[in-house]
């Protein structure tokens, strides 16, 4: 898969202190967005039930998230950081963004069912945090906003 083979490039660079100002953004751009197949794929790698998650549906959902975050590649901190490739990340380590001490030192990854505590309630997690987020109570919408960000913000690991 594409995509898998691009998100292991860069872990690669990552690890060996390569990828940093040497990949152009007309390069990063150029990438070619996951076809349909392999949105498939990296919705069927998950554990249930956040493989069966209704990527529309999670999409509407991230409305809840869009003021704060962006999740493209490249994408800007906003309010929040940008969620590019969070699934499989340390919590509190995007470069260039402000974390409450709280948050980083939870020692928390974000894997889907961290990231469903989190959404569900952020304060309950990861007591002090700075993230103002009433949450997600419906389950089965925190499953497809998990979804939708595995599929469209990519996953680190």
């Amino acid at each position: 898969m594409r995509l898998a083979a691009s998100i292991a490039a860069v872990l690669m660079l990552t690890a060996c202190g390569g990828g940093g100002d040497e990949t152009s953004s007309a390069e990063k751009a150029a990438a070619p967005a996951p076809t349909d197949a392999e949105k498939q794929a990296i919705l069927a790698s998950l554990p249930a039930p956040y493989n069966t998650a209704d990527i529309k549906n999670g999409q509407s959902k991230f409305a809840l998230c869009r003021s704060c975050h962006t999740i493209t590649d490249d994408g800007p901190n906003m309010t929040g950081p940008n969620l590019h490739e969070l699934i499989g990340r340390k919590a509190g380590s995007h470069e260039g963004f402000n974390y409450s001490d709280a948050l980083k030192a939870s020692n928390l990854t974000w894997d889907p069912a961290t990231l469903d505590m989190w959404i569900e309630n952020p304060r309950a997690l990861v007591p002090g945090t700075k993230m103002a987020f009433a949450g997600v109570k419906d389950p089965k919408d925190r499953a497809d906003l998990i979804g939708y960000l595995a599929v469209e913000a990519g996953k680190a690991d």
